[in-house]
C-alpha cells in the first residue's frame, strides 16, 4: 500500500533518519520494499538513484569509514544491511551546522529492518557486529575519486565508541587523517 511502506524517525542531526521496513509477511514469508521515491521524500530523499552498492564484511569488529565525497559530488545515502548485523554511524561535518561533529550511531540488521538515511555533508562509516555481514547502498550521486574525503574512525575528537575491538581496517581507512583543528566543515 503507497504511503505505509517506512516508518521515518529523525534523529537529533537534521537530514539523518532512521528509515525502518514495514514488512508485508504471511506463511509463505515476507515482503519489504529498500526504496520509493515519493515517501522517503518526506524524510529528506532528493534526485534520483545514481548509483548503488553491495559490500560484504566477512569479520565481525571491522569498521569502515569514515567516507564522505565534496562538492560538487557530494551525496545522499540509504544504508541497509541485509545480512548479520551493524553498528552503522554519521558525522555531521556541515559547516555551521549545530550539530557538527556530533554523531548518529544504530544497529542495523537484516532482522530488524532498519536502514540510516545520511545527508549531504555527513560521513558514514560502521563496525560490522558479526561475521558475514551484508550491506546495500542507495546513493544520490555517483562516486567521484576526485573528490572522496574521509577521517579517521578512531580519532578521539570525533569521539565513537565501537563496541569490538576494532580490526581489519583497510590501510586506506588507517591512513585518513585526524579532524584537524583547520577544517572548518564542508560548505556548499
Amino acid at each position: 500500500m503507497p504511503g505505509n511502506r517506512f516508518l521515518i524517525e529523525p534523529t537529533f542531526i537534521a537530514g539523518v533518519c532512521t528509515v525502518t521496513r514495514r514488512r508485508l509477511a504471511d506463511e509463505r514469508g515476507f515482503l519489504s520494499r529498500l526504496f520509493e521515491p515519493e515517501e522517503l521524500a518526506h524524510a529528506g530523499w532528493r534526485g534520483p538513484i545514481a548509483q548503488i552498492n553491495e559490500t560484504g564484511t566477512k569479520c565481525a569488529g571491522t569498521v569502515r569509514g569514515l567516507h564522505f565525497q565534496r562538492p560538487p559530488h557530494a551525496e545522499m545515502k540509504l544504508v541497509s544491511c541485509i545480512a548479520g548485523r551493524i553498528l552503522d554511524v554519521a558525522v555531521d561535518l556541515r559547516k555551521g551546522s549545530p550539530t557538527y561533529l556530533q554523531s548518529v550511531a544504530l544497529e542495523l540488521s537484516a532482522e530488524n529492518g532498519r536502514a540510516l538515511l545520511i545527508p549531504e555533508g555527513c560521513a558514514h562509516g560502521f563496525q560490522a557486529l558479526t561475521h558475514d555481514v551484508r550491506m546495500i547502498y542507495l546513493h544520490t550521486a555517483p562516486y567521484a575519486a576526485t573528490h572522496e574525503g574521509g577521517f579517521d574512525a578512531l580519532d578521539p575528537v570525533l569521539g565513537l565508541n565501537w563496541p569490538l575491538p576494532v580490526v581489519n581496517r583497510s590501510a586506506r581507512d588507517e591512513a585518513l587523517p585526524r579532524v584537524a583543528s583547520g577544517f572548518e566543515g564542508l560548505g556548499s
